[in-house]
């Protein structure tokens, strides 16, 4: 499933500029050939009629391709009363849809119109992908929008999942934007299944443990990082995404802003990176972060382990079941 859901049921925003895609956008009748087939196609939303709710999509050789208010998207059994909220309709316009187109017909004027359907291309991405999914499957994600509680992020032809704040890095941030861009790729870890059929993404996993990211770094080296919290103790610094250190309270260190820190020491039985604060910058963009797992090799996880062997203190997520990631900041 993992190998089918990947070439066939991809973000919105990532089927455009496929081959299959491009050739059956070229004209009605390749467009005619795709709505017998009952390919998914994938181009922009122009414009909604705010009376009808009726979407407009990009079409070739003059042609009018509309997404009736009916057809606009699909909720999975169990969420809500089931429709779709007139906003997300309207937030459509300007962005990459996916459809199914169920037939042509002419206006009155005589000119083609597709009439397609975004809610039959979840439909079906729905019942055969992402309803199949289970707790530690990875898989391809778009981020469609951030708010400070999470990321929600596409999982295939626009349904969308909800990655919360303190499952995208163990290092905290204080807002995903801290970590990800509107539009961004990302890969993520199916967290939780529920019943309702809501899915929980976490990210996490995916950044790689303590040994393999401090192995990345020495003692002695003076290094670049961002300040993420201020504490009365000291001051937490974020060399990568999946580790952060701790410098001594320093004037003039503020959260979000670059920093350049001298590393003490590297501590893995104590899981303890000892800092010395050497200077501060100006406020931090997105930090760059690396995957240390490849889907192609790994496809699902079961238990990831972040903690060094023979610390103390064990760090792990376990998929299927209660999961648990201590704070490794506290």
């Amino acid at each position: 499933m993992q190998g089918i859901r990947r070439t066939r049921y991809l973000p919105e925003g990532e089927l455009r500029l496929s081959a299959e895609n491009r050739a059956a956008m070229r004209s009605r009748e390749s467009i005619e050939e795709a709505a017998r087939r009952g390919t998914i196609l994938e181009s922009a939303c122009l414009l909604c009629d705010c009376a009808s709710m009726q979407l407009t999509v990009e079409m070739p050789d003059g042609m009018r391709g509309i997404i009736p208010r009916a057809e606009a998207g699909f909720v999975p059994p169990g969420i809500g009363d089931g429709s779709v909220k007139d906003i997300a309709v309207i937030t459509r316009v300007g962005k990459p849809v996916q459809y199914k187109v169920l037939s042509i017909r002419e206006d009155g004027r005589g000119e083609p119109v597709a009439v397609c359907s975004r809610r039959a291309a979840q439909e079906e991405c729905w019942e055969a992908a992402v309803s199949r999914l289970a707790p530690g499957d990875i898989i391809p994600a778009r981020i469609t929008h951030l708010e400070p509680f999470g990321a929600f992020c596409d999982i295939g032809c626009g349904l969308v999942s909800l990655l919360t704040v303190d499952r995208i890095s163990v290092s905290r941030i204080s807002h995903p934007a801290d970590r990800f861009r509107q539009g961004e790729r990302i890969r993520a870890v199916v967290s939780s299944v529920l019943d309702n059929g809501r899915i929980y993404l976490s990210h996490r996993e995916l950044l790689g443990t303590w040994e393999e990211n401090a192995a990345l770094f020495s003692a002695g080296q003076t290094v670049s990082g961002i300040i993420r919290s201020v504490e009365t103790y000291g001051v937490f610094v974020e060399l990568a995404p999946n580790l952060a250190g701790l410098a001594e309270s320093t004037d003039g260190a503020e959260p979000g802003h670059a920093c350049s820190v001298y590393i003490k020491s590297i501590l893995p039985e104590r899981m303890k990176v000892k800092l010395v604060l050497i200077d501060v910058g100006e406020e931090a963009g997105t930090a760059p972060f690396r995957y240390f797992i490849d889907p192609a090799v790994t496809p699902r996880l079961t238990r990831w382990r972040y903690s060094p062997a023979g610390c103390r203190k064990v760090v792990e997520s376990v998929f299927g079941f209660s999961e648990q990631l201590d704070s490794v900041n506290s």
